[in-house]
C-alpha cells in the first residue's frame, strides 16, 4: 500500500496536507461544541431560568462550529477525492503500460481475467480506501486522542467507563478482522476465477451453442459464482457483529455516565451540583466522540483488508520484471533490412521440461521467400516467435542484420517486421485504423488512403470496396463481423501497410480457398519482391515456390532446400507432400 502511495506526485501530497488540515479544524470544532453546550446547561441548573443574550450569544456560536465543521468536511473530501481519483489515473496507466510489455511468459503467469481484474476491481479498491479510509484514517487518531485529552481531565470514574466501551470495540474488531482479513485475500482471487468463467463462455459462445453445453457453461459459471458469494457473505456477516456491539457499547456508555453521574452529583456540594452536571452533559458529548472516532476505525478495518490485498496484487504486477529487456545499441540503420539468421538456437518454455528447439541453425537472405514447414508440435510458431523476439532463444543467437536481435532496442526490431498470426486479430472501429494499427507513417490523408487501398488490393480484400462506407466500415471487437478469410485477408493488408522489411506469415493463409491462396501469393511475388517473406505453412501448394523451404521434425532442422530438392533428398517432406497431393499434381 505504502509502496503506491509513494508514487504520488508532490502536488498530491499538497491535497493530502490541506486534508490533514482540514480534519484538524472540523475536530477542534466538534469538540468546541460541547462546551457551549455545557455552559447553557450549567447556566440554567444554577438559576433554572437564562436570558435571551446568552442562549443568543452560545447558540450562534454553536451554529457557527457546525457550520465551519461541515465546510471543513466538504474541503476534506474535496482533497481526498482529488487525490484517490489522481491514484486510479496514474495507476492504470502504468498497469496498462506494464501490461502491454509482457511476453507471452508473463501473460501465462498471471492469466489475462487476473490481469483484467487487477486493472479495474483492485484499483477501484485502493480507490475506494483513499477516498474514504483515508480521510477517516487521520480522522479517528486525531478525534480520539483529542477527546479523551478532554474527557480525562473530568472525571476517573467517567473515564474508566468509558477506557472499558473502548476495549470491548477493539477486542471484537480484533478478533472479526482476524478472522476475515484471509477471505479477503481469498475474495480477489475467486473475482479472477468468475471473470475467467465469464471470459470463456462469452468468447467462445459459438462453441457452446454447437455443442449444446450451455448447462456446462453455466454450472462451471455457477461453480465460480457461488463460491465467491459463500465468501462475501461469510465476511459481510462477521463484519455485521460489529455493528450491534457498537451499538449496544454506546447506548451503554450512555447510561454509564448518567447512572456515575447522578451518585456523583447527588454526592456533591450544592453548589457544585450545577458545574458537575453541564460537566456530565458535555462529558457524554466527548465520550459519544470518542466511540465515533473509534467506529471510523472500524469501518477503516473494513476497508483496509481489501484495500492492502489489491494493493498487493497491483505491486506484483508493477514490480514483475520482464523477461525480455531493451538491448544497448541505439540509431541502428533502419534501412538495411531483411536478413535473419539462426545459430545453433536452443529453446525451452519457461514450464517445460523439454526443449521445443535443438540446434536450429538457417540462414534468410534480403529479398527471399522462405518457408517453414513441418508436422503439428514441430516449432514452427516457436521459430518464428523468436525474430520479433516475443521469446529468447534458451541459448544460440537469433541475428536480424547482422545484430543479435538481444542487442536491439525492441522498439527498432519491431519496426523491421511485421507479423500476421495464426489468428487474425481486429480492433473495434474501422477498416482505415485497422489498416494503419500502429504505423507512424506522416502521410497526407490521400497519400494513406491510397497506400491502404493498395495494401487492401495485394491482400485480395477487394470486399472493403463493395462495403457501403467503404475503409469507414465499422468493425467489431474481435472482427466478429467478418468472415474467417476475411479478417485474414484484413490482417495480411495491415502488414503489407506497414512497409516492413521483413514480413512474417504464421499460417496466415489456412481460411482463405484455394484460389485466393494463389492470388494472393502472386500478389506478393510481384509487388513485395524487394521484402523478405517467411511463410509458416501446413499446404504444400502454398509454400512449393518458395525460394527456400525449411523442414522441421520434433525441435530440429531435418531439410532444406528448395521443392524438388527436398522431394528426393527429405523424406519427411516428401511424406507430407504425398499425404496432401498426389505425385501428378506435386
Amino acid at each position: 500500500m505504502f509502496k503506491l502511495i509513494k508514487s504520488l506526485r508532490k502536488r498530491d501530497y499538497l491535497y493530502i496536507l490541506g486534508a490533514v488540515a482540514f480534519i484538524v479544524i472540523q475536530v477542534w470544532l466538534d469538540l468546541t461544541l460541547p462546551d457551549y453546550t455545557a455552559k447553557l446547561t450549567t447556566e440554567i441548573s444554577k438559576t433554572g431560568e437564562i436570558a435571551m443574550s446568552v442562549i443568543l450569544k452560545n447558540g450562534l456560536m454553536m451554529v457557527l462550529c457546525a457550520l465551519g465543521s461541515m465546510l471543513s468536511a466538504f474541503a476534506c473530501g474535496f482533497c481526498t477525492v482529488r487525490d484517490a481519483s489522481s491514484f486510479s489515473y496514474r495507476t492504470r496507466e502504468r498497469m496498462f503500460a506494464k501490461i502491454t510489455s509482457f511476453t507471452s511468459v508473463e501473460m501465462k503467469k498471471f492469466s489475462t481475467p487476473s490481469l483484467i481484474t487487477r486493472t479495474t476491481n483492485d484499483i477501484n479498491q485502493v480507490h475506494m480506501f483513499l477516498a474514504m479510509g483515508m480521510q477517516m484514517l487521520i480522522k479517528a487518531p486525531v478525534l480520539a486522542i483529542w477527546a479523551i485529552c478532554k474527557i480525562s481531565a473530568s472525571s476517573t470514574q467517567w473515564t474508566m467507563a468509558t477506557g472499558i466501551c473502548v476495549g470491548i470495540i477493539l477486542c471484537v474488531v480484533a478478533v472479526v478482522v482476524s478472522i476475515c482479513l484471509p477471505k479477503f485475500k481469498k475474495i480477489q482471487s475467486l473475482t479472477d476465477n468468475l471473470n475467467k468463467a465469464t471470459r470463456e463462455s462469452v468468447s467462445g459462445v459459438r462453441v457452446v451453442r454447437a455443442f449444446n453445453a450451455e448447462s456446462y457453461q453455466e454450472a462451471k459459471f455457477n461453480k465460480a459464482n457461488d463460491a465467491l458469494v459463500k465468501s462475501h457473505l461469510f465476511t459481510s456477516r462477521t463484519m455485521g457483529i460489529m455493528m450491534p456491539v457498537i451499538s449496544t457499547c454506546m447506548n451503554g456508555l450512555s447510561l454509564a455516565i448518567y447512572w456515575i453521574g447522578a451518585y456523583l452529583i447527588n454526592d456533591a456540594p450544592i453548589t457544585s451540583k450545577a458545574v458537575l452536571f453541564g460537566n456530565m452533559v458535555s462529558f457524554t458529548q466527548y465520550a459519544i466522540q470518542v466511540v465515533m472516532a473509534f467506529m471510523m476505525l472500524i469501518m477503516i478495518f473494513i476497508v483496509l483488508p481489501r484495500a492492502i490485498v489489491s494493493a498487493k496484487r497491483i505491486n506484483e504486477v508493477l514490480d514483475f520484471d520482464v523477461v525480455i529487456k531493451d538491448g544497448s545499441l541505439d540509431n541502428i540503420n533502419l534501412d538495411k533490412v531483411g536478413e535473419v539468421e539462426f545459430k545453433k538456437v536452443d529453446f525451452r518454455y519457461f514450464d517445460g521440461s523439454n526443449d521445443c528447439l535443438s540446434d536450429v541453425s538457417f540462414k534468410i537472405n534480403r529479398g527471399e521467400t522462405v518457408a517453414i514447414i513441418g508436422a503439428t508440435g514441430s516449432g514452427k510458431t516457436t521459430i518464428i516467435d523468436l525474430i520479433p523476439r516475443f521469446y529468447d532463444a534458451t541459448s544460440g543467437e537469433v541475428v536480424v542484420d547482422g545484430i543479435n536481435v538481444r542487442d536491439m532496442k525492441i522498439e527498432d526490431l519491431q519496426k523491421r517486421i511485421a507479423v500476421v498470426s495464426q489468428k487474425a486479430v481486429l480492433f473495434k472501429g474501422d477498416i482505415r485504423s485497422n489498416i494503419i494499427y500502429g504505423s507512424d507513417d506522416n502521410l497526407s490523408e490521400k497519400e494513406r488512403d491510397e497506400k491502404i487501398n493498395n495494401a487492401l488490393r495485394i491482400a485480395k480484400a477487394d470486399f472493403v470496396f463493395e462495403l457501403d462506407n467503404g475503409l469507414d466500415a465499422p468493425v467489431a471487437q474481435g472482427g466478429t463481423n467478418f468472415s474467417g478469410g476475411q479478417k485474414q485477408r484484413l490482417s495480411i493488408a495491415r502488414a503489407i501497410y506497414k512497409d516492413a522489411g521483413i514480413i512474417i506469415f504464421d499460417d496466415s493463409f489456412s481460411a482463405l480457398d484455394f484460389k485466393t491462396d494463389m492470388e494472393v501469393r502472386q500478389n506478393i511475388k510481384e509487388h513485395l519482391s524487394d521484402k523478405t517473406i517467411i511463410i509458416v505453412a501446413q499446404r504444400i501448394g502454398t509454400i512449393k515456390n518458395a525460394d527456400k523451404i525449411i523442414v522441421l521434425d520434433e525441435g530440429r532442422v531435418v531439410g532444406e532446400g528448395k521443392h524438388s530438392w527436398l522431394m528426393e533428398n527429405c523424406e519427411i517432406y516428401k511424406e507430407i507432400a504425398l499425404s496432401q497431393l498426389s505425385k501428378e499434381e506435386l
